[in-house]
């Protein structure tokens, strides 16, 4: 059985200055809101923030950006946050920006125990400078060294006890392999169920990649509303 906390700041509270995280999220789908907000009021600084976008101006990790608690973005679009538009042209935030498929598969290859891997992605660009490149086939390839983190916060639909993960839908998104990279894994579910009662075959995360578990409702903010 998992350690079930009962509290977001419980939750988060091994977490400190200098962490490096992984933020499940694709946009606001799919991330684990309270588990951010619990670290936005927190306070931890200097963080590492590896994540798909760092959500908008006032949701998401955006909140962790207004509060100048993230130290460097290792992301792949951001374009959806003038602050962080703002950070990166004033020098006070460091990005490291990445293909969307590199960026899913240096996580993949870290939880995997995987260091390092040749990919096509970036040859001929800025990306190669300085990068070691070998010839595959008749091909390039750049060498990418794998992903990993202290904590990964992600976020499920359904749990169980056993920290069995169920995903929604588009909400998978890069939860199940960062809950794979991460050293400590804390997954905010929005239902938490006794052994057996998740189908195995639906199972997405196994609980051996969950160290505690949080059980909450989301706001589920939409990114961008059109009305007509």
């Amino acid at each position: 059985m998992k350690p079930v906390f009962d509290s977001y700041a419980d939750a988060v509270q091994e977490i400190r200055d200098g962490a490096t995280l992984m933020v499940g999220g694709f946009g606001l789908v799919g991330i684990p809101e309270n588990l951010i907000m619990a670290l936005a009021e927190k306070g931890v600084k200097n963080l590492t923030v590896i994540s798909n976008n760092c959500g908008v101006d006032d949701w998401g990790l955006g909140l962790l950006l207004r509060n100048r608690q993230i130290r460097k973005m290792i992301a792949s679009y951001v374009g959806e946050n003038k602050e962080f538009e703002r950070q990166v042209l004033s020098g006070e935030l460091e990005v490291e920006l990445l293909p969307q498929g590199t960026l899913a598969e240096k996580i993949r290859a870290g939880g995997a125990g995987i260091p390092a891997f040749f990919t096509p992605a970036g040859v001929g660009t800025q990306a190669e400078e300085g990068r070691e490149i070998r010839r595959f086939g008749g091909k390039d390839y750049l060498l990418e060294e794998a992903l990993t983190a202290d904590f990964s916060l992600i976020r499920a639909a359904r749990a169980d006890t056993m920290g069995n993960l169920v995903y929604n839908k588009t909400a998978r998104n890069f939860n199940p392999m960062m809950a794979a990279a991460g050293r400590v894994t804390i997954a905010e579910a929005e239902e938490l169920v006794a052994p057996g009662e998740l189908d195995p075959e639906s199972i997405h995360t196994p609980g051996i990649y969950v160290q505690s578990l949080i059980v909450g409702k989301q706001r589920k903010r939409i990114e961008k509303l059109t009305t007509r």
